[in-house]
């Protein structure tokens, strides 16, 4: 099967070229949602992997509010007739080499509009296809500061890594205003994520702050690290669960048992890994996220009761986070925009093509007064950039004992 882009190299070589059987001219992009009966939304992100738990979720909360918006009739057209909603989703695994071949199945399976990717460096990747052919996407989760960076077709729906380490700033200076904190670091070093949140945070807290600072590249053995931040009441650690949650074991004793493990959406997950009890760790955990797993009201509690009530499995449990949360409101954000262009009068059948489709929601994600709410926020609207623009709020994971 060949990308588009190969079709495009062959084009101008051969000037025209067949694949699947169809011709296809070098004057345009056939458009191959043009038999298709209801919409379609693509998405690729890991099924299976040590990062299953994020991709999971979304795959889930993303059918979920198809299903729902399907339920209700769909999307309703100028002349009353309605189209429902397909949601299609391929497993990268985290690995980005994947995304060519799964872009391709979804595009040339009559993908209209994305999710793109769940994880930053995959979604990388898909970016760079989805903008030549101008696919509208809305990632919930790859926060990756360069992901709607010069492509006018990508959104984000969670915060940039840079937005995270900023606000995680923000968070420190309002939570110590006299800087009486013994402030500690715990981040990876040559790790995108990990890098991108402490550069952030270090800037945005200015060179009037003292802070001790560990770094590690190998994640089973932080009795280095231990000892450097052992003696610090505030640890912030822009970094996965998975190596948090090793450091919070080796630092058990070590620690004082008041600090406080402040992490940001990479913490998301850590009290639901398997054969992990976070009980057993002393300390507060806690995080910066727009989603609490453990609302007690408003949309957020609503998604929480849908997903715990349709999802029952064990695997399936541990899957709730603010990954399917965001991808539940990117599926409702797309609808609703849909639903805005129709009521200003633009036409949006089921075969409609994905460039043509992506101008229509540009421009509604970029006006004024377009907004949505849902489980990870309130009023929420886009940046001229494409970066979201709603609340932090810190949730605690884990009280201190």
């Amino acid at each position: 099967m060949k990308t588009k882009k190969t079709m495009k190299l062959a084009c101008a070589a051969l000037a025209a070229v067949m694949t699947m059987g169809v011709v296809v001219g070098c004057g345009g992009a056939k458009n191959y949602a043009e038999n298709n009966t209801e919409y379609v939304i693509g998405a690729s992100g890991p099924l299976t992997g040590g990062a299953s738990v994020y991709g999971v979720a979304v795959r889930n909360s993303a059918a979920m509010a198809v299903e729902e918006i399907n339920a209700a009739g769909g999307l309703e057209l100028a002349d009353k007739s309605k189209v429902k909603f397909k949601f299609v989703m391929m497993d990268d695994a985290h690995d980005a080499t994947k995304v060519a071949a799964n872009y391709a199945n979804l595009y040339e399976g009559g993908m209209q509009v994305s999710l793109g990717c769940v994880t930053t460096k995959p979604c990388l990747e898909f970016k760079g296809y989805a903008k030549d052919d101008n696919v509208f996407s809305l990632t919930p989760s790859a926060s990756g500061d360069d992901v709607a960076k010069d492509a006018d077709n990508m959104f984000q729906m969670c915060f940039t890594d840079s937005g995270q380490g900023a606000e995680a700033a923000k968070f420190v200076k309002e939570t110590y205003p006299d800087k009486n904190v013994k402030l500690g670091v715990l981040y990876k070093s040559g790790d995108d994520y990990s890098q991108g949140l402490f550069n952030n945070f270090k800037a945005s807290l200015g060179d009037d702050w003292t802070m001790t600072v560990a770094s590690f590249t190998e994640e089973t053995d932080f009795s280095s690290q231990v000892n450097t931040l052992k003696d610090c009441d505030f640890l912030f650690m822009p970094v996965y669960y998975g190596p948090a949650k090793t450091f919070m074991l080796q630092a058990k004793g070590k620690v004082a048992n008041d600090a406080i493990y402040f992490g940001c959406d990479g913490f998301d997950g850590i009290d639901a890994i398997p054969g992990f009890d976070i009980t057993t760790i002393p300390q507060e955990v806690s995080m910066l996220s727009h989603f609490n797993s453990k609302a007690t009201e408003g949309k957020a509690k609503e998604f929480v009761d849908k997903y715990n009530a349709k999802y029952t499995s064990d695997a399936d449990k541990g899957t709730l986070n603010q990954f399917g949360a965001a991808a539940y409101d990117c599926v409702y954000a797309i609808r609703d925009a849909m639903k805005k262009a129709i009521d200003n009068g633009k036409s949006i059948p089921a075969n409609i093509a994905p460039s043509d489709l992506c101008e229509i929601l540009k421009e509604v994600f970029h006006s004024s007064d377009f907004s949505v709410t849902g489980a990870t926020g309130t009023n929420i609207k886009w940046n001229e950039d494409g970066t979201v623009n709603k609340v932090a709020v810190k949730y605690v994971i884990k009280n201190a004992d």
